[in-house]
């Protein structure tokens, strides 16, 4: 996957040669020389990263990532800057950036850095989606164990989650009752009841409130959770 990186940096020979170095190693990069013209990119583009030089014509790189951060952005960012002290340091990190390298900075460093980030963002968002199933407009936090359909939360017991969360995870497959009472009821046999059924019913008309249908009886087979019929 290509990761898409945007400079904003007012000096045309450190964008030259950052740009060049990243389009090297295989990044797509995009470049602005204002702290205005940065803000605006960075809010509408979709970037993987972000480096900001610390002081920009327009706007600041410090003011630029405080507003990005208070619209609840949390694209990675580099903070560049010719101001190198420990508390110049402490002031990028506190105002949001993920790292802070002073300059004059080696391209290897930079690009270390770089390479350091996107692997957290990469774990992290991994690590979200473990924690989320999501079937079209449908979407489970196994975390909070909740439930919300097209942004409408749906209150669900225990059982409810469970069955919910198993069909989820078979999302577009066909799952029997048997299937169900062994993984959600740990019935190792059909007791003769219509269990299921019961808890189906009441699982479809909470999923269903107003929105299309997502859970479907396959005649003779079971059911199946998915966004199209």
């Amino acid at each position: 996957m290509t990761h898409h990186i945007l400079i904003v940096e007012d000096d045309a020979a450190a964008v030259d040669f950052v740009t060049q170095g990243l389009a090297d190693a295989g990044f797509e990069v995009e470049a602005c020389g204002d702290g205005q013209a940065g803000l605006s990119r960075a809010a509408e583009g979709d970037f993987d990263l972000w480096i900001f030089d610390r002081m920009l014509p327009g706007m600041d790189g410090l003011s630029m990532l405080g507003v990005l951060r208070e619209r609840g952005l949390r694209t990675p960012a580099i903070m560049l800057s010719a101001l190198g002290t420990v508390d110049d340091k402490v002031g990028g990190l506190a105002a949001g950036a993920d790292d802070y390298l002073a300059k004059p900075f080696s391209f290897a460093e930079l690009r270390a850095r770089i390479a350091a980030l996107l692997r957290r963002a990469d774990r992290a968002e991994a690590d979200a989606k473990a924690t989320r199933i999501v079937v079209g407009d449908l979407e489970i936090d196994l975390l909070s164990r909740t439930v919300a359909r097209a942004g409408r939360a749906v209150p669900l017991v225990a059982r409810e989650f469970h069955l919910l969360e198993y069909l989820a995870r078979h999302a577009g497959e066909v799952v029997t009752r048997t299937m169900m009472l062994e993984h959600v009821w740990n019935c190792r046999f059909d007791p003769g009841s219509n269990v299921v059924d019961v808890h189906i019913g009441r699982l479809r008309r909470k999923l269903e409130e107003g929105e299309a249908p997502i859970l479907h009886t396959v005649r003779g087979a079971g059911y199946r959770l998915a966004a199209e019929g």
